[in-house]
């Protein structure tokens, strides 16, 4: 079996988040990284044997690497993901793809003039139990996809942040980090392009200047409607309607949640940063997961039914009564995401999550924080 090579650009939390993947499939190898902390790069060099260097531009270069995958802080993406492509790298990038519509069309372009794939995510799109809910729908049997609910509560705005992750500007906030995965997950369930967006997006707390909540309703071309919800304020806490599973698809105790006090923003961020691999306070996950990665309560309400992606699988209601189309445990977390690249670069199938897709999804994102800002709908993918 063919290994993709894979250079990591950026060892922070979205490379710790897919580490177990990237250790546990036998598809992929790490060859190399890239990242400015002495620290990580150390131990990046001694938990691989692989070189690791202090640049982008240095990782690029590895004749070594087939695919950078870019897991540095979202103002980056960008950069990098060129940077990538113009080496002839294959690019897996981190969500969002980049924080500007002229960013995903060089990104774009740049990967098809150099013919290499640029694969986006992980979003949560990619869980299994969405993938199966688009599957039911696509057979036919329970009528087209006529509204689709997603809602989440968590405590995002008090995780530990460095000072750009409060400036939307620069891709902070929750429209950036936690929007992207509810458009993604509601775009592949309703099937259709976005036409229009209405929004309100909250930033409620002083003391934590950002971009903490928003609601949405998005509009599609097929007939069909979407109503998005999240709040990262850390009260009520939606997993409470995954039976107290957790994002990461692991079991977690009720009401489980710390809120850190720093006396500056400096703290704050070296805080992060020694929880951060190659840091003094880094801890891998050692967690076997119990079931599928999850983002919220979703449910589909097609002609015939409504379809609701549970961690273990989806429940299927119709004519009063409900029934688990279950899905076994993942033996590798994320598994779907090399599904998508490998498919990509050894087999030559375009990726579903591909640069045109993300960057579709970034335009919804764009258009919830320009209707908050005008208090008016907003008409995307006119183009």
């Amino acid at each position: 079996m063919q290994k993709l090579k894979l250079g990591v650009a950026g060892l922070g939390r979205g490379f710790t988040l897919m580490l177990p993947t990237l250790r546990r499939d036998p598809r992929v190898a790490l060859v190399a990284a890239a990242d400015a902390r002495a620290e990580a790069r150390a131990q990046f060099a001694s938990d691989f044997s692989a070189r690791a260097y202090d640049s982008v531009e240095a990782l690029c270069a590895d004749p070594n690497v087939d695919v950078v995958y870019v897991a540095t802080p979202h103002q980056f993406h960008a950069e990098h993901a060129l940077l990538a492509a113009e080496a002839g790298k294959h690019v897996l990038v981190e969500k969002p793809m980049a924080i500007s519509l002229a960013e995903c069309v060089a990104m774009i372009a740049s990967a098809r003039a150099a013919k290499v794939h640029l694969v986006v995510g992980h979003s949560h799109s990619f869980n299994a139990p969405i993938l199966c809910a688009r599957a039911l729908i696509e057979s036919g049997e329970y009528g087209e996809p006529r509204l689709v609910a997603a809602l989440n509560y968590t405590d995002f705005v008090y995780r530990p942040r460095r000072p750009e992750e409060f400036d939307t500007a620069q891709g902070g906030g929750v429209v950036f980090s936690q929007a992207a995965h509810q458009v993604d997950i509601v775009r592949m369930l309703a099937g259709s392009r976005v036409t229009g967006v209405r929004s309100v997006v909250g930033a409620w707390d002083p003391a934590r200047p950002m971009d903490g909540a928003y609601t949405a309703f998005l509009s599609f071309d097929s007939g069909a409607a979407a109503s998005l919800t999240y709040s990262g304020y850390g009260n009520f806490d939606a997993d409470e309607f995954q039976n107290w599973i957790g994002e990461m698809g692991n079991k977690k105790e009720r009401g489980a949640r710390q809120r850190d006090t720093f006396a500056s923003s400096g703290d704050e961020a070296a805080f992060k940063q020694s929880r951060s691999y190659g840091g003094a306070n880094f801890r891998e996950s050692d967690v076997e997961p119990h079931a599928h990665q999850n983002f919220g309560t979703v449910i589909v309400s097609c002609e015939r039914a409504d379809l609701r992606p549970l961690p273990t699988g989806v429940m299927i209601y119709r004519k009063g009564e409900g029934r688990l189309h279950p899905l076994p445990a993942p033996k590798i977390p994320r598994a779907e995401v090399i599904d998508e690249l490998y498919d990509a670069v050894v087999n030559g199938i375009t990726p579903r999550h591909s640069g045109e897709w993300a960057m579709a999804t970034l335009e919804v994102c764009l258009a919830m924080l320009q209707s908050a800002r005008e208090s008016r709908e907003v008409a995307v993918g006119q183009a």
